[in-house]
This record gives C-alpha cells, sequence and structure tokens, in this order.
C-alpha cells in the first residue's frame, strides 16, 4: 500500500508513476472517498464535543426539571447521531482501503521504460570457464530414461497435470539441491526458517497477492487460506504488526517450501517438463531492512541469488525489469535466467524484488528508528532458487550422452556420487 500522504500531496507524481506500469486504477475515486472519511471523522468528533457539552451541562442542572428533560432529548438525538456518522465512518473507510489496495506500487525512478519483457536490460552475464553454449544438447524430456525418473503420467493419474513424480536419483538429486542451496543461504548470513504451506487471507493481501492474483493462487474450500505461491508470502508475514528495533536490521530469513500455483492460461512449449509446475520447490531469500538501505540491500540480494547459480557453474544472464512489466507490489525487480543447452533458451530461475514499505504498509511492520520515530521498514525478497527449472539446466547442461549425468561439485557431497545414470 502507498503512502496516502504521498496520493494526496503528489497527485500527478503518483498518476505518471503508475501510467509507467501496465496496471490501472481510479486515483480520483480513492482520493474522493478520502475526502468523504476525513470529513466523516470531523463529523463525528464534533458530534462527541458536543455530547461531551451537554454532559457537562446536565451535570448542572436540577433532575426532572423542564431544562432537563429537554437536554436528554438532545443527548438521546445526538447519541444516535454519533452512532450514524461512526457507521458511516466505518463504511467509507473500509471502501478506502479496498480501494487502496488496488493502487500498485510506484516504480523505482532507476527502473527503465518500457510497456513488456522485450523491453528488460540485460545488465550482465556469467559463464563458466570452458561452458560452450552452442555444444549440442537434449531437452531434459528427451534425455534416455527420464521419464522413468521423472513420471508425469502418474502425477496427472493421482493429482493432474503439473504435478510429477521425482524417483531415485532425481528425487535424490532434487533434495540434495535444496539442502545445498540452504546450507550456502546460511553461509551468506541467512537465518533458516520453516514457514507453513499455507495461509490466510490477510497474509496474502499483505505481500500483495490479493487482490492482484487471486485467479494464481489455490484456495481452500470453506477456509480462508490459501496455498502458498511462494515462501514470500508466509516469510514476510512473520513480522505482520510488529514493530523492530533499527539495530536488529537488516534481518534476513532463508527458507525452503513447495510452492503452489495454478498458473492459468500458461500453454505452449515453454511449460513442457519442468519449465512450468504447479507444484514446485524453492529457496527463498527474505529481508527486512532500513528505508535508506534498501536498494544496496537489493543489489546485495542479486548477488546472493548469483552466487547460488555461480556455485552449481550454471551459465546465467541478469535482466533488469521494465517498468512495463515488474509485478503489481515491485519498486524494482531483477531477473535471473539460466542457459538451458538442450532447450537452446534461457530459463527464469530466479526474481530479486525490492518492494519498498508496500508491504510493510499493508502488513504493518514498521521499526523504531534511532530518534524514536516508528516508520514502515522496506521488504525484499529473492529466489534462491527455483528448483524445477535450476534442475532442468543441471540436467541438460551436465548430460553426457546416453543418459549419464555429471553432478555438480557443489552437491556431490549430498548427493553421494560425482555422476548418475538414468538408464536402467
Amino acid at each position: 500500500m502507498i503512502d496516502i500522504s504521498i496520493l494526496r500531496e503528489q497527485t500527478e507524481r503518483v498518476r505518471a508513476a503508475i501510467a509507467r506500469k501496465k496496471f490501472s486504477c481510479d486515483l480520483d475515486a480513492v482520493l474522493e472517498l478520502d475526502r468523504q472519511r476525513r470529513q466523516l471523522v470531523t463529523d463525528a468528533e464534533t458530534l462527541r464535543a458536543r455530547q461531551n457539552a451537554a454532559n457537562q451541562e446536565i451535570r448542572s442542572m436540577e433532575k426532572g426539571s423542564d431544562a432537563f428533560k429537554i437536554k436528554i432529548a438532545e443527548m438521546k438525538t445526538l447519541s444516535e447521531e454519533v452512532k450514524t456518522a461512526e457507521a458511516r465512518t466505518r463504511e467509507i473507510d473500509e471502501l478506502w482501503r479496498q480501494g487502496m489496495l488496488t493502487i500498485p506500487n510506484l516504480p523505482h525512478e532507476s527502473v527503465p521504460a518500457g510497456r513488456g519483457d522485450q523491453d528488460n536490460r540485460v545488465v550482465y552475464e556469467w559463464i563458466p570457464e570452458g561452458f560452450d553454449k552452442d555444444a549440442p544438447g537434449v531437452p531434459h524430456w528427451d534425455i534416455p530414461g527420464m521419464s522413468t525418473f521423472l513420471d508425469f503420467n502418474r502425477g496427472v493419474k493421482v493429482t493432474g497435470a503439473g504435478f510429477p513424480f521425482y524417483r531415485g536419483a532425481l528425487a535424490r538429486l532434487n533434495r540434495a539441491l535444496i539442502q545445498s542451496l540452504l546450507d550456502e543461504a546460511v553461509k551468506l548470513g541467512y537465518e533458516e526458517i520453516q514457514p507453513p504451506h499455507m495461509v490466510n487471507g490477510a497474509s496474502a493481501t499483505a505481500t500483495g497477492q490479493l487482490p492482484d492474483k487471486e485467479g494464481q493462487m489455490y484456495q481452500v474450500i470453506n477456509e480462508d487460506l490459501y496455498l502458498i505461491p511462494t515462501a514470500e508470502v508466509p516469510v514476510t508475514n512473520y513480522f505482520r504488526d510488529e514493530i523492530l528495533n533499527e539495530a536488529d536490521l537488516p534481518l534476513k530469513f532463508c527458507a525452503y517450501t513447495p510452492c503452489f500455483r495454478r498458473e492459468a492460461g500458461s500453454w505452449g512449449k515453454d511449460v513442457r517438463g519442468l519449465n512450468r509446475l504447479h507444484q514446485f520447490d524453492k529457496v527463498e531469500l527474505v529481508k527486512w531492512v532500513c528505508p535508506k538501505n534498501s536498494f544496496e540491500e537489493l543489489e546485495s540480494l542479486r548477488k546472493n541469488a548469483e552466487h547460488m547459480l555461480q556455485a552449481l557453474q550454471l551459465p546465467y544472464r541478469v535482466l533488469e525489469i521494465c517498468a512495463g512489466d515488474i509485478g503489481f507490489p515491485h519498486s524494482k525487480q531483477f531477473d535471473l535466467e539460466v542457459w538451458s543447452r538442450g532447450q537452446k533458451r534461457l530459463l527464469e530461475v530466479s526474481s530479486c524484488s525490492n518492494f519498498t514499505d508496500f508491504q510493510a504498509r499493508r502488513a504493518q511492520i514498521r521499526f523504531r528508528n534511532k530518534d524514536g520515530k516508528v516508520e514502515p521498514v522496506h521488504t525484499l525478497n529473492g529466489s534462491a532458487l527455483g528448483m524445477s527449472r535450476t534442475l532442468a539446466a543441471i540436467l541438460e547442461n551436465n548430460h553426457i550422452g546416453n543418459g549419464e549425468i555429471v553432478v555438480p561439485h557443489l552437491l556431490r557431497s549430498r548427493f553421494g556420487e560425482e555422476k548418475f545414470t538414468l538408464v536402467r
């Protein structure tokens, strides 16, 4: 949620900033509700002041006198007017809050202009020494023996499309990947946390999934619960409605969770195999930071995610996402895309974002600064990494033929072997 004072005082700046993004909202309607809300608060306060004054007068009157009876009648009328004003204030306040929730975060001034992914800027590329991007490769779904270890057919039978079974060596490799990335995150100074895999509507609203992404989340019938689309949602809400101390910032957590996304409308070649699933694993990095340091912390977060790809010896590039392509709650965003040798294309495996105070205002996550003033923190998060596409890149880039896969050095101690074969 943006700062209402900025909307009031810099309306045209807000209008222009939102125009840079792909979202739209009725700012004039929200401002009118804000005007009504403030007027109703003033009116209610005036009525309560009259009520208090009448109370004082009654104390000095003779009980049962004509003046006393007139004042009692006046008090009853005032009491009803106060109740009506308070009810109307609550009604308008809720409409105002719902309107505020439709306003996206403002893109940072450094975010490049653009209307879609074609306008995103490549800001960095990394290729391991000796890696040949043009060498022939096989898409992971065509690697010999893969269908035994990555079973989509039985996943469809048991649950539905996009919910595969991982078996044997592939299940072990995925587990080794999760554990190794968590270990790397801890080495980088993140505290590991194991969050719930479901959240309530208040948590989903706080991080900006609601009301923007209802159609992408799985909801529990008859309960206000959602399966998480990312660990960002429960972890960010860990400090909801709390006041932190500036001396404790930045706070940095890492978490592994399965993630659940309906991915409505996805189709075509980009969704084959592990490219796009309804359930996938991810290690997430989340930060709560001082506003004055938040964009430096974003650069650090991005470097942490890049560290994971370099540790896995996977070639990648970093995209600075343009204003027309960043998400609803984002102020600035970088995506990391890994090279997939078999598919001859790049796969997004991480998104590193600064939400400034947008999520914190919704979640009421604040900190007390050195002067004793309480203000919203800035929240950041980044994937480190999304397992399914990272696993696809590992399989394709390390396939040496005939279903034989070389295990990256980072994973060998946990996996227990230098290479394995998918051919039985």
